[in-house]
């Protein structure tokens, strides 16, 4: 699916699909103009801080806190840190166990059981588990529980590392369905389910539908025709939702995976709620795996020492989100982006605007800053930016990404924006490398690489760095991804060609951004110490 056309989303005129900047900037690019909405602040934070605390996990949280106990159990700080330094007080006086402190004997109390059924019902899955490691664990216990190894998988190209290592560990083929993009600003724009319709023909054998919703560029895929068209397919469609955590709890936002019939989802809690990092969840709707096979997966990869505190912050996001006060903090970061991107808008700066994508396709309280028409290097600018004080979530030659929650309030916003203002008037004047969307539509032009071997076998075989110019024709040993837009060009097991590497050091040359490669300048390239391809 494509973005809605100019014309449909704002009238007629001359701009990017996926930009608000309207053609060349008519003001001075770096001249502020206009200052933030005030938005309504959250009443009644006594209702709310009582509810929070009404948690299962919270309340005993606090209970042990408060409980003047002298444990002698793990972590090693125990709770004594003040004793010798004030510093390692700040960072650890909040640290209690599951076990032996929000659990005083292991799971007898049932308080992270109760935490997660609430957490089930508020986001309407039969089974949930909440997690310490991160969307990464998650992502693997729902891969490991999706089938027996090597039966083939369908999965959106755009997916996160923590999927392609659940497939390593899992032994599953990756069937790789390539993902629409910009042809203007390379920004990936989802998965089209005729492409997946498609797929499950030619693979009757597929054991699941895994894909990424929404991407790290806010876009999202139709996900209730994807869900229909693995439905058909008698395929479960299970999401990496791990980008937002926050839909489906405002009219405003995309509904949740769920909700719009996904039968898995893993969000990142810590993401864009209120949770200690590291805080994720796992949540089963439908019938497809029975508890058995789903615990079984989890637990494999689960610690046995699990934080306390970041469960209880997960707990403590529920009761948040769920609460009316919830919903005003969403409206008031929806808000505060909208302004944000007027502000940057008027002072000529380009951001990506959710009015071009049709309802429910993009998620309005994402904020994507196009820094190229500009002439400025967007790694210039978040270097102004961490220099100012305000350090962004990501920058790449044309982009940067600031993450913006439901707990930053005018203020914030206000100096993200007057900070990215300045940013842009310090930062350098450069010549474009050539166009962001170039890349992009040369390498989705291509068919996915040759896959001579399973991401398993890859991983598991010899592996050596050699010099780029003799990589071509080896079997890949890492994922190398662009950004923009952040999809592999290469993943393990796959051929390398000499046409696709070319063009990939072309562009880390000229200054893209290279992920997960272990030499980011693709001088080297990470290759299966076989020659021979088999």
């Amino acid at each position: 699916m494509t973005p809605a056309s100019p014309d449909d989303a704002a009238g007629s005129r001359n701009t990017d699909p996926v930009t608000d900047a309207a053609g060349p900037p008519t003001t001075d690019p770096v001249t502020d103009a206009g200052g933030p909405r005030t938005t309504e602040p959250v009443t009644d934070t006594a209702d709310l801080t009582r509810a929070i605390a009404d948690a299962p996990l919270v309340r005993a949280w606090s209970s042990f806190l408060a409980s003047g106990a002298t444990p002698f159990t793990i972590p090693g700080h125990k709770r004594q840190a003040g004793t010798v330094s004030d510093l390692l007080a700040r960072m650890l006086d909040a640290d209690v166990p599951l076990f032996g402190g929000l659990d005083a004997v292991k799971l007898t109390s049932g308080v992270l059981t109760r935490a997660e059924r609430l957490a089930g019902q508020a986001w309407g899955a039969r089974w949930c588990r909440f997690s310490t490691g991160g969307s990464t664990h998650a992502n693997q216990a729902i891969v490991l529980a999706a089938g027996q190894p090597g039966r083939p998988v369908l999965v959106s190209r755009t997916a996160h590392r923590s999927t392609l290592l659940a497939l390593v560990l899992a032994g599953l083929r990756p069937v790789w369905l390539p993902v629409d993009c910009d042809p203007v600003t390379a920004i990936p724009l989802g998965l089209n389910p005729d492409r997946l319709r498609v797929a499950a023909k030619e693979h009757p054998d597929a054991a699941a539908v895994l894909c990424v919703e929404p991407g790290y560029f806010g876009t999202v895929s139709a996900v209730a025709e994807l869900a229909d068209a693995a439905h058909r397919a008698g395929l479960p469609l299970i999401v990496d939702q791990a980008w937002g955590a926050h839909f489906g709890f405002h009219p405003g936002l995309p509904p949740h995976a769920l909700r719009a019939g996904a039968d898995a989802m893993v969000i990142s809690v810590h993401k864009s709620l209120p949770a200690f990092s590291q805080a994720s969840a796992l949540f089963v709707a439908s019938e497809w795996w029975d508890e058995g096979r789903l615990e079984r997966a989890f637990e494999a990869g689960n610690t046995t020492s699990p934080a306390g505190a970041i469960l209880a912050s997960v707990d403590a996001a529920r009761a948040l989100l769920t609460h009316p006060a919830g919903t005003a903090l969403l409206d008031r970061l929806i808000g505060l982006v909208a302004d944000a991107r007027g502000r940057l808008r008027a002072a000529g700066i380009g951001t990506v605007d959710p009015a071009s994508f049709p309802p429910g396709r993009y998620d309005p309280a994402k904020l994507v800053i196009r820094t190229g028409s500009l002439h400025r290097n967007g790694n210039d600018v978040e270097a102004e930016l961490v220099r100012a004080g305000v350090p962004v979530e990501m920058a790449d030659a044309d982009t940067v990404i600031p993450l913006v929650s439901l707990l930053d309030d005018e203020r914030t916003v206000g100096r993200l924006v007057e900070a990215m203002l300045d940013a842009v008037r310090r930062a350098p004047a450069v010549r474009r490398s050539g166009d962001p969307g170039a890349l992009t539509s040369m390498l989705a032009s291509w068919p996915v690489p040759e896959q001579l071997l399973t991401p398993r076998e890859a991983f598991f075989a010899e592996v050596a760095a050699v010099p780029a110019d003799r990589a071509a024709g080896r079997i890949c040993a890492e994922v190398i991804a662009p950004y923009p837009p952040g999809i592999p060009a290469l993943v393990p097991g796959e051929l390398i060609d000499a046409d696709r590497l070319r063009v990939l050091r072309d562009a880390a040359a000229a200054g893209t951004r290279i992920a997960y490669a272990a030499d980011p300048s693709l001088h080297t390239i990470q290759v299966v110490d076989d020659p021979t391809p088999r």
